[in-house]
């Protein structure tokens, strides 16, 4: 089971560091990443959950997704408790594992999420570190270990309080490379960086709505 969290890019309620003082812009930038994302991760051979918020944009969600994935609303609570909510309401639906990605990483590799499932063939945990302290993806077994005990979601030590919560030797872990999410100026520029990079490589990265974005860079 594939699910990938994401929120309605509605001015002002998304991606609100990436350009300060502009929110339609920054909105157009996390619709862009959305819709990279979808169509992207929908190779991916698994049940796909696009697990929105809120509930409200159900229609637009589905507009969006085009039948490449099932809908779930999010649950109430922090980022950690919705999370954990979708994992275990899953795997008592009888999913033998859970992966959960987001839509702020439009370049992430295909092959690191279908990377996670197999890892979780052996493992009762995965974790894809992000660059900024955080995961851009996290999955789980059958077994549910604590991923999401005790971290002060938003903040840089999203990674090291989930590892802390897997300290019991008992929890197998497994670990993906690590990636980037694109959340501030900063963060834009690297992206652009590196799409450049890929393009002048001979790469296609696959990302048209984010690419048609590239010349209006965050100030």
């Amino acid at each position: 089971m594939l699910g990938l969290f994401a929120k309605w890019p509605s001015p002002g309620a998304v991606k609100t560091r990436l350009k300060a003082g502009d929110a339609d812009w920054s909105a157009r930038a996390a619709r862009a990443f959305l819709l990279d994302s979808l169509h992207r991760l929908a190779v991916v051979d698994a049940r796909r959950v696009l697990v929105f918020a809120p509930k409200e944009r159900e229609a637009d969600f589905a507009a969006v997704s085009a039948g490449r994935f099932d809908l779930a609303p999010q649950g109430e609570g922090d980022l950690g408790r919705r999370m954990a909510a979708f994992v275990d309401g899953r795997l008592d639906a009888g999913a033998r594992a859970v992966v959960l990605v987001g839509a702020d990483s439009p370049t992430l590799p295909v092959e690191y999420v279908e990377r996670a499932f197999a890892e979780l063939e052996r493992a009762d945990a995965v974790l894809g570190p992000a660059t900024d302290g955080g995961y851009y993806l996290v999955g789980s077994g059958a077994a549910r270990p604590p991923l999401f005990a005790g971290a002060a979601w938003g903040g840089a030590r999203v990674l090291a309080d989930t590892i802390k919560a897997l300290a019991n030797p008992q929890w197998r872990l497994s670990l993906l490379p690590p990636w980037y999410d694109v959340d501030t100026a900063a963060d834009w520029a690297m992206l652009r960086g590196h799409l450049a990079a890929l393009r002048r490589a001979g790469v296609d990265p696959n990302t048209p709505h984010t690419e048609a974005l590239l010349g209006e860079r965050p100030a």
